[in-house]
């Protein structure tokens, strides 16, 4: 599956609310197969809080678009109908279609209800600081609007294990549930950020609770029947009880094959919890490389101070290549966003480079990257050099990598190709001033004359009797060298 694939996220934060965005993915397909695009991250498809929710400020699940609820049939992105025509489009084009979800809480409820609760310290929620008193917290779900269609499952109180508003006083607090076999997802299972971080935001689902957990293995099964969808990118896993994570993977393996694609996005730049995260789930899903995005913000901030030869320390992509999926920028990371770290305009074209031309990891190329971020204070899209790097993964980048890590600001690699793609390339980035490479590309290219493709280095390159060549790169730029075509 990530034979030289390639993952769009197709979507970014500020997206038009016009319900048009199933159509333009629709319409995009073929672009998509031609650039070398091979699944498709679409955001989440179910019904939000409004018209204008992004799909994270989940009420309903079994809402693609097709229930007059919360004030909308459609959602941001569009119609049930046209979300399925548009996987139906993109599989024409053999893109697969991972979905965005969201499993970590439900919001917008239809009423209230009378339960006890304790608040707990926003900073370490293992410690209370009130005794239990009765609250009215918003924990009731009936989704009038669709009539028991799909499921009859009614949401309530006990299903949850916090909250975070109290409507008798209104209060807002994080607030743990209490009654029998209630509490947070064990300290194990969860990330341990603030104590315990099993409470994100809304109310918070209980996945120790038996009707939770059936009915979410149902909801999944209907759902990949439903649409089609090849994969999921589960968000927020870091908060959700590991374990279950654990039994829906199981669960869905065992109905729609091994072939299901999954990856998690647990944020954490620190490689250890990666790490123990996917000894938790046996290494059977990928997790979202957060380690080498901050690396490469980090890098783009920096400048020259920056040791290009540790771009790799700490990432997945070089401790547990085979789970890496690998991404310059996402939704969350675009300015003015929960986990704001842009990577800085000037260094997005190296970004991209070290993404896509390498051979590990599953690399990802954000929409708001491509065709430009909107909102109040728009972003300009690199479109025409994210063309260019396409380009050269899908005709040049194969084969074995040889990398020259020698200087902390000037780092080169090299992909010998393979028997279908036979040319290979040569890849040199600078954060500071003009340098070079010389590196080796096979004595079966002697004599052969390589181009700069990015069109940065005008001069070419001969490549010697030793089949060395003598690669430049211009300061803070990224040069791709391939052998010229006629």
């Amino acid at each position: 599956m990530h034979k030289n694939g390639l993952m769009m996220q197709y979507f970014e934060w500020y997206v038009e609310n016009d319900g048009k965005h199933w159509e333009r993915l629709k319409e995009d397909a073929k672009h998509l197969h031609e650039i070398g695009v091979t699944s498709v991250w679409i955001p989440p498809c179910f019904k939000g809080l409004d018209k204008n929710d992004n799909g994270y400020g989940i009420y309903d699940l079994y809402d693609l678009g097709e229930f007059n609820q919360k004030g909308t049939v459609r959602t941001k992105y569009g119609t049930k109908e046209e979300l399925i025509a548009a996987i139906d489009e993109l599989h024409k084009y053999d893109i697969q279609v991972y979905a965005d979800v969201v499993l970590n809480h439900k919001a917008g409820a239809d009423k209230t209800e009378r339960f006890k609760a304790v608040e707990v310290n926003p900073d370490d929620r293992n410690q209370k600081i009130s005794d239990a008193y009765e609250i009215e917290g918003w924990t009731e779900f009936t989704f009038p609007g669709r009539k028991g269609k799909y499921s009859d499952f009614h949401w309530h109180w006990y299903h949850f294990s916090g909250t975070d508003y109290n409507q008798e006083t209104e209060k807002k607090a994080i607030y743990r549930i209490e009654g029998q076999h209630k509490g947070w997802a064990d300290d194990e299972t969860v990330d341990n950020e603030f104590g315990n971080y099993d409470y994100l935001m809304f109310a918070d689902i209980d996945y120790s609770h038996p009707e939770v957990i059936e009915e979410t293995k149902k909801w999944a099964n209907w759902f990949i029947e439903e649409t089609g969808v090849d994969g999921f990118r589960l968000d927020a896993v870091k908060h959700i009880n590991e374990k279950f994570i654990s039994e829906l993977r199981e669960s869905i393996e065992a109905k729609f094959g091994k072939q299901f694609f999954i990856v998690g996005e647990y944020w954490d730049q620190d490689y250890t919890n990666l790490k123990s995260y996917l000894d938790s789930q046996d290494y059977k899903l990928d997790l979202f490389d957060v380690g080498l995005h901050h690396q490469l913000e980090n890098a783009s901030k920096m400048g020259r101070e920056f040791d290009l030869t540790h771009l790799f320390d700490q990432t997945l992509i070089k401790n547990n290549p085979m789970q890496a999926v690998t991404f310059v920028d996402n939704h969350d990371s675009q300015p003015s966003q929960s986990l704001e770290s842009f990577v800085e305009p000037w260094f997005k074209p190296i970004a991209y480079g070290v993404i896509f031309l390498r051979k590990e990891g599953y690399p990802v190329l954000f929409y708001g990257d491509y065709y430009g971020i909107k909102g109040e204070n728009p972003i300009e899209p690199h479109r025409d050099m994210i063309d260019k790097l396409l380009y050269v993964k899908k005709q040049y980048a194969y084969g074995d990598q040889t990398d020259y890590f020698d200087h902390g600001n000037c780092i080169g690699w090299t992909r010998s190709g393979n028997e279908e793609y036979p040319n290979g390339c040569a890849i040199v980035i600078s954060n500071s001033e003009t340098g070079y490479k010389d590196m080796f590309v096979g004595k079966e290219k002697k004599g052969f004359i390589y181009e700069d493709y990015l069109g940065h280095c005008k001069d070419t390159v001969t490549i010697d009797e030793e089949g060395n060549g003598h690669f430049l790169v211009e300061g803070g730029s990224i040069s791709v060298w391939v052998n010229k075509e006629e």
